[in-house]
């Protein structure tokens, strides 16, 4: 694969010093943090480990690859912090984007899916009543049954929830959609829910965070 003009902002997997994925980052970024000797690249197929130099002593051999001034150098896929232990936040913002995923693009009320120019966002607790603009109180609602409801809660206006509002509990690990590399395969969480995001051939970073050693021997440190 060759050099194009969008490779820089292409997604690349980044792991804790304890090998766990965490976020994602752009190219441009991850060779910044190589650069700056605050994470070591990581060689998806072998698990190796390199730094800076070592990285791009490496022959591109058809790998996609950013084209600098002096040589080609590899896009890194995979990087590993080097003084890093946190987790990934697992909370989800609340958005109507978001809403949409949680309520599976139907009516809360009458379970139908009309489509997402008929589907507006409800108040379970109207906001004149001192509802709230948050994950237990708003729901999809198609344009009749909002209509319906109107300014009252559920109970006054004779309807019934398909179910309770509550905030969505997504992994991380779904929250990477379409930018899911095959090459981060190795570096996450199985996609049954078990695994625990250490590569999945067996190779586990030692619990120091040194990882496995590379070509250099270093390691890497309308609302209601």
């Amino acid at each position: 694969m060759g050099p194009t003009h969008g490779v820089l902002g292409e997604p690349t997997l980044v792991l804790n010093r304890s090998w766990m994925a965490i976020t994602t980052t752009t190219v441009r970024r991850a060779l910044s943090l190589l650069f700056q000797d605050s994470a070591h690249a990581v060689c998806p197929r072998t698990f190796e480990v390199h730094d800076f130099a070592s990285w791009a002593s490496l022959a591109v051999n058809g790998d996609p690859f950013v084209r600098t001034v002096r040589m080609p150098l590899r896009m890194p896929e995979v990087i590993v912090l080097r003084s890093y232990d946190a987790l990934p936040l697992r909370t989800v913002a609340f958005s109507r984007r978001n809403l949409y995923r949680r309520d599976s693009f139907m009516c809360q009320y009458c379970g139908v899916r009309p489509g997402t120019e008929e589907l507006t966002i409800d108040h379970v607790t109207p906001r004149s009543r001192g509802g709230r603009t948050s994950w237990d109180n708003c729901v999809l609602a198609c344009v009749e049954c909002n209509k319906r409801k109107a300014n009252r809660p559920p109970e006054e206006a004779g309807m019934r929830l398909v179910r309770q509002p509550v905030a969505p509990q997504w992994s991380w690990d779904v929250e990477l959609g379409p930018s899911r590399r095959d090459s981060w395969e190795g570096f996450l969480p199985r996609r049954n829910g078990h695994g625990n995001g250490h590569p999945a051939n067996g190779h586990h970073a030692p619990a120091n965070g040194n990882g496995h050693n590379g070509a250099n021997g270093h390691g890497p440190n309308g609302h209601h």
